[in-house]
């Protein structure tokens, strides 16, 4: 189990702060292909083109590197989904955006999907150690709270709907998708990830969320 501080980040020189990106670059690639316990500090500073003093000098540990990959891949969703604008929509076409975009940045990043189902083998014990856990609160739960608020105030929403509940759902019905594509292209005898594939699971769970949002 984990425990401690988090590291904090000091600044580097271009040198140094190249290195480092490197080696954050080579974690998630292996991180995501072999898990925490799978991964090895030595292959990921061969991919990095470092060596292991110099990981550990950045990161101390291949735990306290798991944590801040984790970090960055919460923090690089979070960015893009404060660019999401949907407040100049009509409250329909504002929910089916916020349910695109996470489908589509889900199938996007494969990766952050393997880092997320790792994590929860470890029941987010490197993810509670965060000092950073309050700003990887999704903005997209708020954006949510307002498009309902519009919706019911213009009569096509029901009302009582959970921000948080219905959040969770959309990344379910995203998140599983991507996270079993291989073994659902397998039993069902079609490949999952085309853009055809892609666009007809971001319509149906459009249809899906609109259904149940209708009065």
């Amino acid at each position: 189990m984990p425990d401690g501080p988090a590291r904090k980040e000091t600044p580097l020189s271009p040198r140094a702060a190249a290195t480092r990106q490197r080696i954050l670059d080579a974690a998630l690639a292996e991180f995501a292909e072999k898990g925490l316990a799978g991964s090895r500090v030595d292959e990921i500073a061969e991919r990095a083109g470092a060596n292991k003093r110099m990981l550990y000098a950045h990161f101390g540990s291949k735990e306290e590197l798991w944590m801040v990959v984790l970090e960055r891949a919460y923090a690089a969703k979070r960015a893009e989904e404060r660019e999401v604008e949907v407040q100049h929509l009509p409250p329909g076409d504002a929910m089916a955006r916020l349910v695109s975009f996470n489908l589509r940045y889900t199938a996007r990043h494969p990766e952050f999907v393997a880092l997320l189902n790792q994590e929860n083998l470890h029941q987010a014990a490197y993810l509670r150690r965060s000092e950073d856990v309050p700003a990887l609160y999704s903005p997209i739960v708020d954006a949510l709270r307002g498009v309902l608020a519009r919706g019911v105030a213009e009569g096509v929403f029901r009302q009582g709907v959970d921000p948080m509940q219905l959040y969770i759902s959309i990344l379910a019905l995203g998140h599983f998708y991507v996270a079993n594509r291989h073994t659902l292209s397998t039993i069902f005898g079609a490949p999952l990830d085309t853009e055809a594939a892609i666009a007809a699971r971001e319509a149906h769970i459009t249809d899906v969320v609109l259904g149940y949002l209708r009065p």
